[in-house]
């Protein structure tokens, strides 16, 4: 069979003088982030944050509240505060980002080669610091929630009853529930099942299921048998229920105020000068924490079960 000959100009040829339109770098495994959108956080200027308790049930304080005349005698006592009160100090989380000079003076149109690196050193570090928000063997959550705000869930998978338990536990203006995406299936699998579909509500940009009217957010940093994607049909969790703010006693996230080279809250980003190689380099360094300033301010349910699918033509449990 002949060749056929070429009458026009080739796709691959035309390619060469076309203008490619480009993304800036994608990186799959950054996440929206939730935790650190809804938690309420204080700057610190010393990088400790003493939480001042009071030791209460010793030193009761009785109040006079009678119309008798004859009763004259006005109660007395005080409030005693705790003499070791807990301290927590931040805790740094930080990388190093070289960029070669060469390449950052020839290859930064459109994208500037350096901050694109940096944005995503960013990025991880403030993955990062959610997942030691949550997991930290020091200040993390789950490590902290008193033994009697744990709940066990009853029949393993999530159920309403068991975030029913949660509100009982944190009943004092809750803020939000953390769960893992699994796990928010997984309750709406049950709501599902019963006939009572959670509400979907809109906050700070974001669309949320609903129960009870506090927002379940998800976060993949509550691992599902220690892993943040597992690839197992089953697997095991926790969800959280918050209230956040000091001013209501809640869970508050801490961070470094004033830095130099500040950054963003709680990090800066300054160089660390060119080698001989022409090698940029930027320390980035980030400070957090968090602290629990009431027992009452978080409750867990604990094994939650996150795999189980079944007939929704049968009667629930």
């Amino acid at each position: 069979m002949a060749e056929q000959k070429q009458i026009a100009l080739g796709q691959a040829a035309a390619y060469q003088l076309a203008n490619v339109a480009k993304t800036a770098p994608q990186y799959g495994a950054l996440t929206p982030k939730w935790l650190a959108k809804f938690l309420e956080f204080k700057g610190l200027e010393s990088g400790i944050y003493r939480v001042n308790t009071v030791v209460e049930g010793e030193t009761p304080l009785d109040v006079l509240c009678s119309q008798d005349p004859k009763k004259v005698v006005i109660p007395q006592g005080f409030i005693q505060y705790e003499t070791k009160p807990r301290e927590y100090k931040l805790n740094s989380i930080s990388t190093i980002v070289n960029v070669d000079t060469k390449i950052q003076d020839v290859y930064s149109a459109p994208y500037d080669q350096t901050q694109e690196q940096i944005a995503l050193a960013v990025e991880s570090l403030r993955e990062r610091q959610e997942s030691q928000i949550i997991n930290n063997d020091d200040y993390g959550l789950l490590k902290n929630a008193a033994d009697t705000q744990r709940v066990q869930a009853r029949y393993g998978r999530p159920m309403p009853d068991d975030l029913d338990e949660l509100l009982s536990k944190v009943w004092k203006e809750p803020s939000f529930f953390l769960a893992h995406p699994r796990a928010i299936a997984a309750f709406e699998r049950e709501c599902t099942r019963r006939g009572v579909p959670p509400v979907t509500v809109n906050i700070a940009g974001g669309n949320f299921i609903a129960w009870r009217g506090v927002p379940i957010i998800p976060t993949d940093k509550l691992l599902v048998d220690g892993l943040k994607n597992p690839k197992a049909k089953t697997g095991k969790t926790n969800i959280l229920l918050l209230r956040t703010g000091e001013s209501k006693r809640g869970v508050v996230g801490l961070y470094q105020s004033g830095l130099q080279n500040e950054h963003s809250r709680g990090l800066s980003v300054r160089s660390r000068g060119i080698d001989d190689n022409g090698i940029a380099s930027y320390l980035l360094s980030l400070y957090c924490s968090a602290a629990i300033l009431a027992p009452d301010a978080l409750a867990v349910l604990e094994d939650v079960e996150v795999g189980d699918y079944y007939d929704y033509t049968q009667n629930p449990v």
